[in-house]
Parts: C-alpha cells; structure tokens; sequence
C-alpha cells in the first residue's frame, strides 16, 4: 500500500469498503498465497464475478463479521493447512519417485536406451 492511502485511510479512521487478497490476508492473518485456497473451498467469496485468474476484491464488512465467528476460523484454518498439506505431499511424492529437475528416472532410461 502507498504512503498516501494508508495516511488517507488514518485520516479516515476505518478500512476502505472493499479488500485486495494481500489487505484481506492481512485481516485473516494469512499469507495472500492462502487466499485462493479458501476462495475455492467457498470459504471466502469475492466481489461480483472475476475471471478466475482476475483480481479479487472482497467486502470489508463480510471479512469484519467473519472474524468474530471462532467456527468460521477453525475451518479457515483446517483449510489451509490441508491445501499445503496437501501441496507438500505432491512435492514428497514426486521426489521420492525419482523426478528430479522436472525429469522422471523412467524417462531418462527410455531415452538412453531409445537412443541407442
């Protein structure tokens, strides 16, 4: 955020009406990188109907109100850490199946031996 919005909004005394996911993950007390995670789990819903790959805006007021629900958190929460679960055991598998630098074992073989 600029040095000139965030001395606008002291001015202000309150938060502008509608978040970016960095400001909303600021909120939550989240990385920006969570918040798709729990956009797709429909835990969070953006403004109007951006492109998936679109900005998204969410309302201020919503993400307020949501703080105050501990059974809103705990699944916020939940969600998160099987998304990275989730996304840590994919990295776990592939490189205990051999793949390093993109490349799988079997691939390499096939093409020594295809290239004979």
């Amino acid at each position: 955020m600029k040095e000139d919005q965030q001395r606008f909004m002291l001015l202000l005394g309150q938060l502008p009406a509608r978040l970016t996911a960095e400001q909303t993950g600021w909120v939550l007390n989240c990385q920006p990188h969570d918040i798709p995670a729990l956009v797709s789990s429909r835990l969070l819903k953006p403004l109007g109907n951006p492109a998936q790959n679109g900005i998204k805006f969410f309302c201020t007021a919503d993400i307020l109100e949501l703080l105050k629900d501990r059974s809103w958190l705990t699944k916020m929460t939940n969600t998160i850490n099987q998304h990275w679960h989730m996304k840590n055991s994919g990295k776990k598998f592939h490189s205990s199946n051999g793949a390093q630098n993109g490349h799988s074992r079997a691939l390499e073989l096939a093409e020594t031996v295809g290239g004979r």
